[in-house]
């Protein structure tokens, strides 16, 4: 190879590296100055609570290393009520109770008082129930009128009640069993019963002839 030749390859090897150390601390500042991920709230909860009992809710705070307050609150009409407070603990973790004192299918949240961090809200609705004495009807009485409106039959899907008005919808819990259904007739008449189950009812939550069920009502 001639010096010119010899000259000219060298000259290009030194361009190369030169461009590729160059390039190197500019990837290096671009890593340094993406932004962190912002704080995130996770809450979890119970969602089938007897009234007046104990009810367990959990969750994590995830990217903020600071303890906070964490207030628990469930929905009340257009407000928020809060229930229970507590703190997170190192790892961003929390756990509480609240009581369920009011019952009804309720929206709860967690949210960090003072920070900048975005309220959460639970998976699903939150339903405070109590116990319910309650049977069933309909063989022998297909065809007849409701006292709400309509006809009885088979595939009828209600409650007799004696004092909710017509229409108002329960939901109702018997064994891991879940069915919100309309108040469709008057009843039960036998003493100590809440609910008198239409067959279909009755079907969906595999219930026997009598027994104790759950209401939000």
């Amino acid at each position: 190879m001639d010096t010119n030749n010899r000259a000219r390859l060298a000259g290009a090897l030194s361009l190369s590296i030169g461009l590729g150390a160059a390039a190197l601390p500019v990837a290096a500042e671009a890593q340094t100055a993406a932004p962190a991920p912002a704080p995130k709230l996770h809450v979890y909860a119970k969602h089938h609570v007897l009234y007046g009992t104990k009810a367990p809710v959990k969750g994590r705070l995830k990217g903020d290393t600071a303890q906070r307050r964490i207030a628990i609150q469930i929905r009340s009409g257009r407000r928020w009520k809060t229930v229970a407070r507590t703190h997170t603990r190192p790892d961003g973790r929390f756990a509480v109770n609240w009581r369920g004192k009011r019952l009804g299918r309720f929206s709860l949240r967690a949210v960090a008082p003072g920070s900048k961090v975005p309220a959460r809200t639970a998976h699903g609705k939150v339903i405070v129930y109590r116990s319910a004495a309650a049977s069933w009807y309909g063989p022998g009485l297909y065809g007849n009128k409701l006292a709400c409106g309509g006809t009885l039959t088979p595939g009828t899907l209600g409650v007799a009640n004696k004092t909710l008005p017509c229409g108002t919808k329960v939901t109702l819990r018997y064994h891991g069993h879940t069915a919100t259904v309309p108040v469709v007739d008057r009843g039960p008449y036998a003493a100590g019963r809440d609910y008198d189950l239409t067959a279909a009812t009755k079907n969906r939550l595999h219930f026997g002839s009598t027994g104790t069920v759950l209401s939000s009502r």
